[in-house]
Formats: structure tokens, C-alpha cells, sequence
């Protein structure tokens, strides 16, 4: 007679302990370890069975979103003197990665916490007392990014959309794909071509605009697409679009300098997520291979069992300290794009090893919506490809780090 399928257990918030670093200077402090901790206890409602019933019906997690802005946790990056709570982005990455390791999707968090990173660098004081603080407080989201398009792919520089200078105003015209959440946001970070590229610098006439969604109108067509996850991912097509000129982030031109940062801050934010994910997958397998008994021995007394995920533990915290290793230097305002990229493509690939292991620990039970196995996978998978496709990234690495000649 078969065992039952068990669910693991689940920790309270008090259970919760720092995950130590073995290297100086990484190791989490006191404050990290209490923030983990008000993570957990303000964001309890939303674990498991919330994210369950949400990708069920392909829904947006509105009241989560509510939650996050109501307590702060929306504005951590943001200064004090705006209405935020002034972390570094170290701190930022422990509060998604502590969403994603109690089953959920940082997806809406991590979105606006890196878009906004480029209107707190470049924006004039005037778009920073205007916007930052109505950003703070949760009246205005700003989880759209208007950069990639159909044609130019992972190729930024190629984008065709262009904002033209007409007075007062930009009118704005072109296509963009895979700009996530437009319909749950009052702004959008925009990139368009406001003049041609040099000889000398392909990146150069990109320019960076903040667009009031609530003004657009008509001017944007919003085509969802259908994706593997609950992503709330759309196509868009714009007709003269206008926004008003003091709307431009920094100079025009430069844009595509501007939003760098982001990036950055983006895949250390993700690399969280994945070890979040990770270590959700470590501890769910692990109990479940504890509570199953198979063959009238626990399932985790094999060692077939246990090897992947004691695997999948040790590249998941290796995956981690390379992020901290990137969030250090991020928030000492040190170059940082190989590391950056180094943690996305580690963790991501950890988590999905880890993501495999506690698959093949379930059984067929994994596949069941149930035991939210299947569900987490899907989430995680994307991180592999996006926001940048890891063979890029190994392609950043030969060239930027290696000094190998450039491959594309």
C-alpha cells in the first residue's frame, strides 16, 4: 500500500535563519537577518497557496503588489527624503529573494526597483521631487520598461521606435515586445531613437523618456502574449505618442548609457529571485524526501535522491555568493557588470538544477499543480533567457573578461 503524498512542512517566520556567507565581508548582518524576518511576516498571506490560485487563473497579484507598496518594501532603493526606505541594493535583492524562497514571484518588485534605479541616477531634481515620492507611497507604479522590439531583439542598439523633437514634446512611433506589466502601471520607462547612431559609437542617439501611461490614451495598442508563466507580457504599437519634453531623462542622446545601470541592478535583483527559488526547491525536496516513505524506508535514505539535492544546495549558495559578491560592488558604486552578469547566469542555472532535483524527487506528484513544483519551474525557467539570454552573457564574459575577440 502506498504512502500518501506528504506536503512538506512549513517554517514560521521566526524559524527563519540568515544564510551565512563563508566569505568576510559577505556574511549577512544583524539589520539583513530583521529585514529577512519583516519580509516574512508582512508578505505571510502570500506563500504558496496564494501564487497557486493566481497562476490558475492567470492573474495579477494585486493584492500582493498592495502589500509590498503599503509596508515600503516597493521603495526600498528609494531615499529617505522621498518617502522611502534608503537601502542599498544588497538589502533590496535579501527582500525579492525572501518572496521568491516562500513560493512566490518578485517579478512585480524587482521590475520597478530597477527601472526606477535610472530615474534616481539620471533624473533632474525637478523629475525626482515630482515622481519619487508618488513612486514611494504606492500612488504611482513604475513597472514598465519600453526597450526591447520585435526587430532588435537582445540587440539594443538596433531598435527603430523614434521620438522626434516638436516643440514642447516627443511624438513617439514604433513597436516594442515583451514590455511586462503595462496594464498595472501609471509610468513607463521608454527608450527611443532620437537621432542616428555615430561611426564611432553605435549607442550613441538612444534617448530615455518617462511616460505617463494615464495620459497615453489611444496612442499605445497593448497586445498581451501568452506565455508559459503568469507574466503578464505585451506587445505594443505606438502612433504619435507625445510626451512632453521635460519628460527626457538626462541628455538626449544618451540613453542607452543611462539604462546600463538598470541592467545591472536587474540581473543582481533576478540572481536573488533564482537563489530564492532555489532554496525553495532545496527545501521542499528535502522534506518531502524526509516524509515519503517508499519501499518501507524514507525516500531521502537513498542516495539517489539525496545527492541532487545536496548538489543542487551547495551550487545554489555558491550561485548566492557571487551575488552578494556583485550587490557589494553595485552599492560601493564599483564597475560591476561582469559580476552582475556572472550571478544571473549562475543562479539561474542553479535553480534550475534544483528545480529538476526536487522534480525527480516528487515523482509523478511534482507535476501535480498541487505541490506547486511544476509552477515554480515554469517561473524560473525564464530567468535562463531572460532578461538576458545566458549565451550572452558567456559572450560578455570571453570578450569583457577573457579579452577574447568579439563573437557577434
Amino acid at each position: 500500500m502506498k504512502t500518501p503524498a506528504a506536503r512538506p512542512k512549513k517554517s514560521s517566520a521566526a524559524e527563519v535563519a540568515p544564510m551565512p556567507a563563508a566569505v568576510p565581508g559577505l556574511a549577512e548582518t544583524p539589520a539583513q537577518t530583521a529585514l529577512r524576518l519583516r519580509v516574512r511576516k508582512e508578505l505571510e498571506p502570500f506563500g504558496d497557496p496564494y501564487w497557486r490560485a493566481l497562476d490558475d487563473k492567470r492573474a495579477y497579484p494585486e493584492a500582493y503588489a498592495k502589500a509590498f507598496a503599503k509596508n515600503r518594501l516597493l521603495a526600498a532603493l528609494i531615499p529617505e527624503e522621498y518617502g522611502g526606505l534608503g537601502l542599498p541594493l544588497s538589502d533590496a535583492a535579501l527582500i525579492v529573494e525572501e518572496v521568491n524562497q516562500m513560493g512566490g514571484n518578485a517579478g512585480t518588485a524587482h521590475a520597478q526597483m530597477y527601472i526606477m534605479g535610472t530615474l534616481l541616477r539620471h533624473g533632474s531634481p525637478e523629475q525626482k521631487q515630482k515622481w519619487l515620492p508618488q513612486i514611494a507611497s504606492g500612488k504611482l507604479r513604475l513597472q514598465a520598461f519600453g526597450v526591447t522590439e520585435p526587430k532588435a531583439g537582445s540587440d539594443t542598439t538596433k531598435i527603430e521606435t523614434q521620438a522626434v523633437r516638436k516643440g514642447g514634446h516627443y511624438v513617439v512611433n514604433g513597436e516594442k515586445r515583451w514590455i511586462s506589466r503595462i496594464q498595472y502601471s501609471e509610468l513607463m520607462l521608454l527608450l527611443a531613437r532620437t537621432s542616428p547612431p555615430r561611426p564611432d559609437d553605435r549607442t550613441f542617439g538612444l534617448s530615455t523618456f518617462l511616460v505617463d501611461l494615464r495620459k497615453a490614451k489611444d496612442a499605445i495598442d497593448i497586445r498581451p502574449i501568452k506565455v508559459w508563466m503568469n507574466n503578464f507580457t505585451n506587445a505594443l504599437t505606438i502612433r504619435d505618442l507625445k510626451i512632453p519634453a521635460e519628460n527626457l531623462v538626462g541628455e538626449e542622446g544618451r540613453g542607452f548609457r543611462y539604462i546600463i545601470d538598470g541592467w545591472n541592478a536587474e540581473r543582481i535583483l533576478i540572481a536573488a529571485e533564482c537563489v530564492g527559488d532555489g532554496r525553495w526547491f532545496v527545501e521542499h525536496g528535502a522534506a518531502y524526501a524526509k516524509q515519503r516513505v517508499v519501499f518501507g524506508r524514507p525516500l531521502g535514505q537513498n542516495q539517489g535522491v539525496q545527492f541532487p539535492l545536496a548538489r543542487s544546495h551547495m551550487m545554489v549558495e555558491a550561485a548566492d555568493l557571487m551575488r552578494r559578491q556583485a550587490s557589494a560592488l553595485f552599492d560601493a558604486g564599483t564597475k560591476c557588470g561582469a559580476e552582475a552578469n556572472m550571478a544571473k547566469l549562475l543562479a539561474s542555472e542553479a535553480s534550475w538544477q534544483a528545480g529538476n532535483a526536487c522534480m525527480d524527487t516528487y515523482g509523478g506528484n511534482g507535476f501535480a499543480a498541487e505541490h506547486d513544483v511544476e509552477r515554480k519551474m515554469r517561473e524560473t525557467r525564464l530567468y535562463q533567457t531572460a532578461p538576458i539570454n545566458n549565451n550572452l552573457v558567456m559572450s560578455y564574459i570571453a570578450q569583457h573578461v577573457l579579452g577574447l575577440p568579439r563573437s557577434f
